[in-house]
């Protein structure tokens, strides 16, 4: 029999290069975290079905990777079966659902507010495609217990802060609130059932512009009068921002509460990046409840982290509401992009230490060890006959020196004079 040797569709290997470049991201990443207070925990990447199927998840709740029951619990002649009978866990889909349960788990050992950092691998089981995967890494900070906007500001500042570390510029922070949209959408005529239908088409703004945006609303048969006044409301927000979100319906408080976070992450960003508020920011997590936020790098079509206020996700497990916010930073889509930018690990300094056949191989490796002690990483192979070839293959791993073995004195080279 052939065997296919590609990874699963939407699956893929990392090669060492470029596993060399993700463990720096994320070295960088989980250092800013842990300098700015947060707590690193992990949770397992299996759930239990029903916390995954009963998180207001969005679109994703379609996409959850279910696994089967196991022996006598797995039974094949009951009549009727649905997907509930077979499967009672399922591959998480995000790091906010098993954060949530963690914490009403362990909520009597954590303190009142508790920053929490996550970095692992989640599963979405989407249709496969260039970047985009359906297994992927995310790294999280959430904070649980803090209801005010301190938390939003931290949040900001602290995501910007991991990204700066990795000389990433040229990003905006593009600012918005579920308390907004609803109200917006809500004042212009349409009902709450049609708030989430309205929501998805107003997301493709970006994508289809104005026209695009009325027609499809229109195509949808929406009432014609409430569509007309929202697109006069995208035009009128998107011309003076916040100051015409009181005239659609969006109270005082909601709009100080936003100006207020707007000029304090300004302040704090000092013109290193940008904050902007934008109305057709939506994100399609069900259990957001007010600000959500993302970041935009560059022109690339899609945000490189995103997140947003989650108070009554973490209350569901409990019965009790406790306020809590997160911010994602897409990994992948992150490393991508550094790779694309020919991006190199700075200060690593990755020497290959080459020997012949004929040298005491225990000698070779109290050398290295020696080069090691000096602050090389060493990696040791016997010496090719083609060298210049061989020298060349190392350059492509990643190796900036090499030296031959010598018993006394071991010369090292750059690797790029050859």
């Amino acid at each position: 029999m052939k065997v296919n040797l590609n990874p699963a569709k939407g699956m893929r290997d990392i090669t060492p290069q470029e596993k060399e470049i993700r463990d720096y991201v994320e070295g960088v990443i989980v250092n800013t975290y842990k300098q700015s207070g947060f707590e690193l925990i992990e949770t397992p990447v299996v759930e239990n079905i029903e916390n995954l199927i009963g998180s207001k998840g969005g679109e994703n709740l379609k996409l959850i990777f279910k696994i089967l029951k196991r022996g006598e619990k797995l039974d094949f002649a009951k009549e009727g079966l649905t997907e509930e009978d077979l499967a009672d866990l399922g591959l998480r889909y995000d790091l906010t659902v098993p954060l949530s349960r963690f914490y009403c788990n362990n909520r009597s050992s954590l303190p009142t507010v508790f920053k929490a950092m996550q970095v692992g691998n989640v599963f979405r089981a989407e249709r496969a495609q260039k970047g985009r995967y359906r297994s992927f890494k995310q790294c999280d900070i959430d904070i649980i217990g803090d209801g005010t906007k301190a938390a939003e500001l931290e949040l900001i500042a602290t995501t910007a802060k991991a990204l700066t570390a990795l000389d990433v510029k040229d990003f905006v922070v593009r600012f918005n609130d579920r308390r907004v949209l609803k109200a917006v959408i809500l004042n212009c005529g349409f009902s709450e059932e049609e708030f989430d239908g309205v929501c998805i088409v107003v997301d493709k703004l970006d994508k289809v512009g104005i026209s695009g945006v009325e027609k499809e609303l229109n195509d949808k048969e929406y009432n014609a009068e409430s569509t007309k006044k929202l697109i006069s409301a995208l035009e009128s927000i998107n011309k003076n921002g916040t100051d015409s979100l009181i005239e659609y319906g969006v109270s005082e408080e909601v709009v100080e509460e936003i100006k207020d976070v707007l000029d304090q992450a300004r302040i704090y960003a000092n013109g290193n990046y940008d904050i902007e508020f934008d109305f057709t920011l939506i994100r399609g997590m069900g259990y957001y409840t007010g600000s959500i936020f993302e970041i935009a790098y560059k022109n690339l079509g899609y945000s490189i982290a995103g997140g947003g206020r989650y108070d009554e996700m973490v209350g569901n497990f409990i019965g009790e509401k406790i306020p809590a916010i997160g911010f994602s930073i897409g990994f992948e889509r992150l490393v991508n992009q550094l790779l694309d930018e020919k991006f190199k690990v700075p200060r690593l300094e990755k020497l290959v230490l080459l020997y012949d056949a004929s040298d005491k191989y225990i000698n070779v490796l109290k050398k290295a060890d020696e080069l090691r002690n000096e602050g090389y990483t060493v990696a040791v192979y016997e010496k090719a006959k083609k060298l210049g070839k061989q020298l060349n293959q190392f350059k492509d791993y990643g190796y900036n020196k090499f030296a031959l073995y010598n018993s006394d004195e071991t010369e090292v080279k750059d690797l790029s004079d050859n």
